[in-house]
């Protein structure tokens, strides 16, 4: 293979969903599964750089008005719940008109041209049959995002950090291990980072306070800070415009959301736009140490993981107040604000406003009337009408949920 081979690719890119935005919900109710953050990068951002293109998105239709379509003359339809590699790439770079990349029964890609692009679907899409020949990383449900986020922070670093060298950062500071990385603008004091399990990437514009311990692997993205005296074990990713404080364990926090006190968070995934009271603790393993179970959208019942390690799935817009107590594998839904005594229950539906004494219909005015506050905060997102329309669908779809 061409060592720079990913450099180039003159063809549309267009990421497409297929059933996994069914079993990822509730984290997919709001976007499309391209844009989950696992490692560093979101999926769609991975494939621009392998790829050295743009891209565009195939998706829900409620979705669209956010993340259009973009269809040219030559497209390649790439399945969003895909992580790339280099192997992977070049397969794709390889295909020819009407071949379809296939793993096992999991369809990767296909190159169609334009009339034959505008009528793609994913559940119909045919052609000769090429299969891929190693194992990717496809992301089915929204535990695997935890559970292979080692694997995509360390293909993750790699990609962004080859043929560069670290910014300086204080001598105050403590690192074990080599595989460290430190964008230009990134600050840090009085700290140590520990990369012999793991690469640990501080991205521009970030902060980590005093008195911090982190292990790798480890990510913060851009304009976020990790609070004095956290501590973090790999693999954890803190996404942008975020906050973080605590104890977090193997979690991926996507971006503009906040974790900034005590609490322990572990084997976890959270949304953008979140709220994580003070003291709040979710649990990530039962007293029997039974395998964990997770609410499922798709079958409405609670679905085994085959873990033993599984704590907090919380979607977009969901906050809780402080002292908040998760149980081993619960989800929340988009948009619940939970708060109160007791542990709430393990599914939490979206749009909820309560707590373990029962729960009442959050309603999309007051819903509306929090996110355009939190969105004020940041002076570059708006808390536009493409917004308001998906979490109204979300409030629709879910509806069956809220028969409290």
């Amino acid at each position: 293979m061409a060592e720079d081979f990913f450099y180039f690719c003159a063809m549309a890119i267009i990421l497409f969903d297929d059933n996994a935005h069914y079993t990822l919900r509730p984290l997919t109710f709001t976007r499309p599964v391209a844009d989950l953050r696992i490692g560093i990068l979101t999926i769609a951002e991975k494939w621009a750089k392998y790829l050295n293109s743009g891209f565009s998105w195939h998706t829900q239709p409620w979705l669209q008005g956010k993340f259009p379509v973009k269809i040219e003359a030559e497209n390649i339809f790439i399945n969003g719940a895909v992580c790339p590699d280099e192997d992977l790439a070049e397969a794709i770079t390889q295909l020819q008109y009407g071949e379809v990349l296939k793993y096992g029964d999991q369809l990767i890609a296909i190159k169609l041209n334009e009339d034959f692009a505008a009528g793609f679907e994913a559940d119909a899409a045919a052609g000769t049959v090429v299969n891929l020949k190693h194992t990717p990383v496809i992301i089915k449900y929204p535990e695997d995002i935890f559970r292979n986020n080692d694997t995509e922070l360390r293909k993750d670093f790699k990609l962004l950090t080859k043929g560069r060298s670290s910014a300086k950062i204080s001598s105050t500071n403590t690192i074990i291990g080599n595989d460290f990385f430190a964008e230009e603008g990134a600050i840090a004091d009085c700290s140590t980072f520990n990369t012999t399990n793991g690469p640990i990437y501080l991205a521009a514009n970030t902060e980590v306070w005093e008195g911090t311990h982190i292990r790798g692997a480890f990510a913060i993205c851009e304009h976020s800070q990790v609070k004095m005296g956290t501590k973090i074990y790999g693999a954890t990713t803190v996404g942008p415009y975020c906050r973080v404080g605590g104890e977090i364990n193997n979690a991926v926090i996507w971006g503009y959301s906040s974790k900034g006190h005590e609490g322990y968070l572990g084997n976890a995934v959270v949304g953008e736009w979140c709220n994580i009271g003070a003291d709040s603790n979710n649990s990530n393993l039962k007293n029997n140490y039974e395998e964990v179970k997770l609410w499922d959208y798709t079958s409405q019942r609670f679905r085994k993981t085959g873990l033993q390690f599984c704590g907090l799935i919380l979607a977009d817009h969901s906050k809780c107040a402080i002292n908040t107590m998760f149980n081993t594998g619960t989800v929340v839904g988009v948009s619940a604000n939970i708060f109160g005594a007791g542990f709430p229950r393990n599914f939490v539906p979206d749009f909820s406003w309560g707590g373990s004494g029962g729960y009442e219909v959050y309603s999309i005015k007051k819903m509306f009337g929090t996110a355009e506050k939190v969105f004020a905060r940041r002076d570059h997102r708006d808390f536009d009408e493409h917004e308001k329309e998906i979490l109204k669908k979300v409030f629709e779809l879910t509806e069956e949920h809220r028969r409290f």
